[in-house]
C-alpha cells in the first residue's frame, strides 16, 4: 500500500512539472498606429516637399507640350479653312489635303507624346511614394519592436488598418496599451535641429496625370 501511495504521488509530481513546462506566459499587448507614425514623421514631411516640387516641374513640362498641340491644332484649323476656298485649283486642294493629313499625324504624334509622359510620370511618382513608405514602414517596425521588447510585450497589434468590411479590428483598447507615442518620441530623436513638427499631407497622385490636364486637339481627324 506504501508503495502504490508513493508511486501515486510520483505521477502527481511529474504530471505538475511537465504542466509547468508547457505553460505559457500570459500575452501582454499593445497597440501602434502605424499610418499616424508613417505620416507624420519628419522624413514623410520632407519627401513630400520633394515630391511637390518635382510635380510642380512635371507640371511644366505638360503644359509646354499642351502649347506644342494646341499650335499644330491651330495650324490645321488654317488649312481646313483653306480648303473652303471654293475658287481653289484642283492642284492646291490636293496639296491642301496632303498637309492636313500630315498636320493631323504630327497632331496624333503629340497627342501620344502627351499621353506618355502623362504615365510616365504618374507611374515614376507613385513608385516613389511606395518605396519611400515601404522603407520608413521597415525602419519603424524595427523600432516598434525594440520598444515592445523593452516593455516585454509579446503582441503588437496596429490600429490603423481594415478589415475586409471596412472596420477597424481593433474596436477599443485601453490607452495605456497604446505606444504610438512612445515610437514617436523615439523617432523624433533623429529629426534634424530646427526641424518643424507639423501633421502633413500624404503625397497624392501628381497633378500632370490628371486628365483635366490632357490636349483635346479639337478640329483632329
Amino acid at each position: 500500500m506504501k508503495k502504490l501511495l508513493t508511486s501515486l504521488l510520483a505521477c502527481v509530481a511529474f504530471a505538475g512539472v511537465s504542466a509547468t513546462a508547457f505553460a505559457q506566459p500570459a500575452p501582454k499587448i499593445a497597440i501602434v498606429d502605424m499610418a499616424k507614425l508613417l505620416d507624420e514623421h519628419f522624413e514623410t514631411q520632407d519627401q513630400n516637399n520633394k515630391l511637390k516640387s518635382d510635380e510642380a516641374r512635371a507640371n511644366e513640362e505638360l503644359e509646354k507640350l499642351n502649347k506644342e498641340g494646341q499650335v499644330f491644332v491651330e495650324e490645321l484649323r488654317a488649312l481646313e479653312e483653306k480648303g473652303k476656298n471654293p475658287a481653289i485649283s484642283n492642284d492646291a486642294k490636293a496639296k491642301l489635303e496632303t498637309e492636313t493629313r500630315a498636320k493631323i499625324e504630327e497632331i496624333q504624334r503629340k497627342q501620344a507624346e502627351v499621353q506618355s509622359f502623362r504615365g510616365n510620370t504618374q507611374r515614376s511618382l507613385q513608385q516613389r511614394i511606395q518605396n519611400f513608405r515601404k522603407v520608413l514602414f521597415d525602419r519603424l517596425s524595427v523600432t516598434v519592436a525594440e520598444i515592445a521588447k523593452k516593455k516585454s510585450v509579446t503582441l503588437v497589434i496596429d490600429k490603423s488598418g481594415f478589415t475586409h468590411i471596412g472596420i477597424n479590428p481593433v474596436i477599443y483598447s485601453d490607452p495605456s496599451y497604446d505606444i504610438t507615442a512612445e515610437v514617436q518620441a523615439e523617432i523624433n530623436k533623429g529629426r534634424p535641429a530646427g526641424s518643424i513638427t507639423r501633421t502633413p499631407t500624404p503625397a497624392a497622385a501628381p497633378a500632370a496625370a490628371s486628365d483635366d490636364s490632357r490636349v483635346t486637339f479639337p478640329g483632329a481627324k
